[in-house]
C-alpha cells in the first residue's frame, strides 16, 4: 500500500489516497481525540462508477462514519475509473441499458455476465486491500463492510472471517448463482431497499433477503427510486454498526 495524498477534512477526519498495486483507494480515519487507536474498521463498497464520480457520497458516509468512531476505506472496481476498460464488462453493460430502454426483461444471461466476473476480480482485491488495512497501526477490528454491489457484499459475507457484520444495499441485479452463496451467510445484516428503485428487480432484492442464512438481518425499506435513501435509513445503518463493530 503506497500513499499519494492526504488531507485534513474541516472536521478533522484525515483523508488519505493510496494505491494498491494498479488499485487506487482512500483511506479516513477519526480526527477525533476521543476516537479510539486502533479504530475498528468499515469498508465502502463503490457502485461501478467510478469513485470520482461517487466521492461526495462516500466521504458522506465516510464522516458520518468517523464520528461514531470508525476509520473507512474504498477501493475502485475493476474497470471503473481511471482502472483498465474492461470490454466483456462494458458490452455487458451495453445489453443490459439496451433491455432497459427497450422495457424489455434483463435475461440470466446478461445479468450473469455483468456481475460474476465482477465479484470474481472485486472480493479477492477487497481482500488484499483488507490485508494491507489491517496492518497500519491506527486500524484494528473488527471490521464490517457497507454498501456496493450486492453480489460482492454477499460473496466477501461468505469468504472472509474477518467481516464481522454488514450494510447492504439492494439496488443491483442478482444473479441466481449467488441465491445459493446467500444461504451461507451467517453474520448480521441491514439490508436497504429503496421500493421504487428503477433499475432493481425489487422481488429479486426480497428473494436475495429471504435466501440469506444469518440469524440477525434486518430489511430496512423505503419509498423512493435509486439516490433516496433517506437520511433516516443511514442513521439506522450506522447505529448497526455501532452495535455489531464496538
Amino acid at each position: 500500500m503506497h500513499f499519494t495524498s492526504e488531507q485534513r477534512l474541516d472536521d478533522g477526519v484525515l483523508e488519505q489516497e493510496f494505491t494498491l498495486g494498479e488499485i487506487p483507494g482512500i483511506l479516513w480515519t477519526p480526527g477525533s481525540a476521543s476516537a479510539s487507536t486502533p479504530a475498528p474498521l468499515i469498508l465502502l463498497g463503490p457502485p461501478p462508477l467510478g469513485l470520482r464520480k461517487v466521492y461526495p457520497r462516500l466521504v458522506a458516509r465516510a464522516r458520518r462514519s468517523a464520528a461514531d468512531g470508525f476509520a473507512t476505506a474504498t477501493i475502485e472496481l475493476p474497470g471503473s475509473g481511471g482502472r483498465p476498460r474492461w470490454p466483456a464488462a462494458e458490452q455487458a453493460g451495453a445489453d443490459l441499458r439496451r433491455a432497459l430502454e427497450a422495457g424489455e426483461p434483463v435475461s440470466d444471461e446478461v445479468i450473469d455476465a455483468l456481475i460474476l466476473p465482477l465479484v470474481d476480480k472485486a472480493v479477492p482485491e477487497w481482500q488484499a486491500a483488507l490485508d494491507a488495512l489491517l496492518s497500519l497501526p491506527e486500524i484494528g477490528g473488527p471490521v464490517g463492510y457497507s454498501g456496493g454491489v450486492i453480489s460482492i457484499g454477499t460473496r466477501l459475507a461468505v469468504v472472509e472471517p474477518r467481516i464481522s457484520a454488514a450494510v447492504l444495499f439492494a439496488g443491483s441485479f442478482v444473479p441466481r448463482a449467488m441465491f445459493e452463496e446467500a444461504r451461507q451467510v451467517t453474520i448480521p445484516l441491514h439490508v436497504l431497499l429503496q421500493w421504487d428503485d428503477e433499475g432493481n428487480d425489487r422481488q429479486a432484492a426480497l428473494d436475495l433477503f429471504d435466501a440469506f442464512g444469518s440469524k440477525e438481518k434486518t430489511l430496512h425499506a423505503n419509498m423512493g427510486g435509486h439516490t433516496g435513501v433517506p437520511q433516516f435509513a443511514g442513521d439506522a445503518a450506522a447505529r448497526f454498526f455501532t452495535r455489531h463493530l464496538k
